[in-house]
């Protein structure tokens, strides 16, 4: 779908005119609905998506468990996806839309060309690099140094906390794709929440009695 002046209006992190003008002519818009799968593990990527509306989840999946490595939203782009365009192998994870979203798709070939010339686009690549390394560290040494329970404890808390709701609408399976562990071993730790009165649990979603108890 051809990129129009409206959509393309939302990213604001390139200025240079020349640059907004590649853009123009050589991006495209992919519209995707939640549950869309955008990328495939081992898939060969030969274009850059940048998000300029929505939200897609990046993560690895291995003998039916998932690991979450991070979430791309409006004006970012995928670390994984951008390794992949600049020394030419294929994705290392999946990308899966969470909401609905408007993606700008640029080809492969111009991502290094464009870093050299201008310095919107260096420091866009720089900070994806950064940011996303900064994520993913933070990923492993929860991992590494935090038992599950504390981990969905904080979990729990900070969905609270971001949508102003106690109540979560995520299946046991979600949260343990989430926190990168079993189905069983979240049910289990949830089922112990319940009966220290720290939630509530019911079909479809968990209740957060009161954060405090936590």
């Amino acid at each position: 779908m051809e990129l129009s002046q409206e959509v393309f209006a939302k990213l604001q992190s390139f200025y240079e005119p020349d640059l907004r003008k590649l853009i123009l002519k050589n991006g495209s818009l992919l519209q995707a609905k939640e549950g869309d799968l955008l990328i495939r593990e081992g898939q060969y990527l030969n274009f850059l998506p940048i998000v300029i509306e929505g939200k897609i989840r990046v993560y690895q999946e291995k003998d039916d468990r998932e690991i979450l490595l991070y979430y791309v939203e409006q004006g970012q782009t995928c670390m994984m996806s951008l390794s992949s365009v600049y020394f030419d192998y294929y994705s290392a994870a999946n990308g899966i839309a969470v909401q609905p979203s408007n993606i700008l798709v640029l080809p492969a070939n111009i991502v290094s060309e464009w870093q050299l010339r201008f310095p919107s686009w260096n420091t866009f690549i720089i900070s994806t690099f950064k940011s996303r390394y900064d994520e993913l560290l933070s990923s492993f040494k929860s991992v590494a140094f935090q038992p599950v329970n504390v981990r969905l404890k904080d979990y729990l808390l900070s969905y609270v906390e971001n949508h102003d709701s106690r109540k979560i609408p995520l299946s046991h399976q979600t949260l343990a794709n989430e926190l990168g562990t079993t189905r069983v071993v979240i049910s289990r730790i949830l089922k112990q929440f319940e009966v220290e009165k720290k939630v509530s649990l019911n079909r479809g979603f968990v209740y957060v009695k009161d954060k405090l108890l936590f």
